[in-house]
């Protein structure tokens, strides 16, 4: 049997749509609509009733699901067994991150990847805005937020503590907020789709409506509009170590409250047929982060 058209029946199982399918297997539509059409001629059966605005599996395509998932899962557990853990991991690993998560932590960890592993090659996309992984055809996102409820398999990597911060020419200006009630009075620099910050205040989680003269759409921006005294800004840890370090930026510790924290996340498409490359990099990316919250 084709393993190629089990793996078109069970990502247009997944996704929804055969277009989303080929996407996801890198295919074009027309290949994988020869695939599936050959498989359900194998069969002699139909696996999915096909609309122009629709797609869905018969009863026959819903029986055969799970037999097709576990015949791909023998064949991937197979060559995992002969080619070893490490050497599994190959092809191409599309995936996707924030601006500056990416540009600080994911990018220098895929040269270092891709070093240990060199059949991967690696397409990082680097955006602020939420990402379709499913519909852009991505096998990961790393995400820094809470996560809404949805079909896409999470795995908690590590804790993202929070911190405000200021430049000491904004401090120097204007004094820093003591509570979190004096926080009103200063100019905030806020992501522009998202002008409230969820402080921890005792053990109750408090979201307040913060504002300032300058707003963005990047994390990027915003810490460069910090460093250049604009305001106070909510920054992660892992983007503050070496500004504060060296000075360029001031924690702002709150009497009566903190900022809460947010976690770093691993985001796919399912957890069946989990490719190597994918599993590996994730644990790389976890070994990272630990490393560099003992060290912090």
């Amino acid at each position: 049997m084709d393993f190629a058209a089990l793996a078109v029946l069970v990502e247009t199982a997944s996704a929804g749509s055969l277009a989303g399918a080929a996407r996801r297997l890198r295919l074009s539509p027309m290949n994988a609509t020869r695939l599936l059409a050959g498989l359900e001629k194998e069969l002699g059966v139909r696996l999915v009733h096909r609309t122009t605005r629709s797609l869905s599996l018969t009863d026959d395509g819903l029986s055969f699901l799970p037999h097709a998932e576990t015949l791909l899962e023998e064949r991937a557990a197979a060559l995992a067994s002969v080619r070893g853990r490490q050497d599994g991991a190959s092809g191409l690993l599309r995936l996707s991150a924030s601006l500056a998560f990416g540009r600080q932590v994911v990018a220098p960890l895929a040269a270092e990847f891709m070093a240990t592993h060199p059949r991967v090659t690696i397409d990082l996309q680097l955006s602020d805005s939420l990402v379709d992984i499913v519909a852009e055809g991505l096998d990961l996102a790393i995400r820094i937020a809470p996560l809404d409820d949805s079909s896409l398999i999470a795995q908690r990597l590590a804790d993202n503590p929070r911190r405000l911060v200021a430049a000491p020419a904004y401090l120097d200006r204007h004094g820093a907020p003591a509570t979190l009630a004096e926080l009103a009075g200063h100019q905030c620099l806020t992501v522009s789709a998202a002008p409230h910050w969820s402080f921890r205040v005792g053990g109750a989680i408090r979201r307040v409506k913060v504002a300032g003269r300058f707003s963005a759409n990047s994390i990027d921006a915003i810490h460069e509009a910090c460093r250049g005294g604009l305001g106070i800004a909510n920054l992660s840890d892992w983007n503050l170590r070496d500004d504060v370090a060296r000075g360029l930026l001031r924690p702002v510790p709150l009497a009566d409250a903190e900022p809460e924290p947010l976690a770093i996340w691993a985001v796919y498409p399912t957890r069946r047929l989990v490719p190597a490359k994918v599993r590996l990099f994730i644990e790389a990316l976890a070994r990272r982060l630990k490393a560099e919250a003992a060290a912090g």
